[in-house]
């Protein structure tokens, strides 16, 4: 076989196996759509996997989601241990839905054991899990993490600033965590170079208490203005 012919068959195979995968984000769309559509208004919890269960930071989520169910919702979470699974954890513990979105990762993720089993989703694409965390979830409630973390709560911060999503709570639980971070943005990103607007800064408050967060989302869907449905349309 040529060099020619040997690309060009090279090349189908990568063209293949490109439709394969289109196939395989179709049906990881269709199966988050099919279970999330079930089930009420949620709160995604996101968080450190690495945070363990006789930490303040795991014993404050697990509280959280608690507090959160018993006000009527559901908790949704990425599926794996730590703060994640604290938060599962609390949804179980006071049964309301406990949902997790769970990545395909080679090291540290797998599913936490208080996921409710029909709620229990498999991701191997992080944009489409991504998708599921936002679209159903009536608040945000960013507990202290890492990369993921943060790539989660400013994916958010963006949707919302950019109007792709509808308003909803975003919560920083955690002052000695998230305040150097508050202060830099504020400094930084707003005073010194302009790059976000003052009305921006409204979109991060920080809390320390379970009641907190609650008073906030609360007080946010009082407002006639505000409804309890999915935060956009595909």
């Amino acid at each position: 076989m040529t060099s020619e012919l040997a690309g060009i068959k090279k090349w189908t195979q990568i063209k293949g196996e490109n439709s394969w995968t289109m196939f395989k984000v179709l049906a990881e769309f269709v199966d988050g759509f099919e279970t999330l559509n079930k089930i009420g208004p949620c709160i995604s919890i996101f968080g450190s996997a690495r945070t363990k269960p006789d930490q303040k930071y795991y014993k404050l989520a697990t509280k959280t989601a608690e507090v959160l169910s018993k006000e009527g919702f559901g908790i949704i979470t990425g599926g794996g241990p730590g703060i994640m699974e604290a938060a599962n954890r609390g949804a179980h513990n006071a049964k309301s839905p406990s949902v997790g979105l769970n990545i395909d990762l080679p090291f540290e993720q797998s599913h936490n054991p208080y996921i409710d089993p029909d709620k229990n989703l498999n991701y191997r694409y992080f944009f489409i899990r991504k998708v599921m965390f936002v679209k159903y979830a009536q608040a945000f409630v960013t507990m202290p993490g890492g990369f993921g973390t943060l790539d989660e709560l400013f994916e958010v911060l963006t949707l919302i600033q950019t109007k792709k999503i509808s308003p909803v709570p975003v919560i920083l639980v955690g002052s000695e965590f998230w305040t150097p971070m508050r202060e830099w943005i504020k400094n930084t990103m707003l005073e010194e170079f302009a790059n976000i607007s003052p009305k921006d800064m409204d979109l991060i408050p920080i809390v320390d208490e379970p009641e907190e967060v609650v008073k906030i989302i609360n007080e946010f869907y009082s407002s006639d203005a505000n409804s309890l449905k999915p935060n956009y349309e595909l």
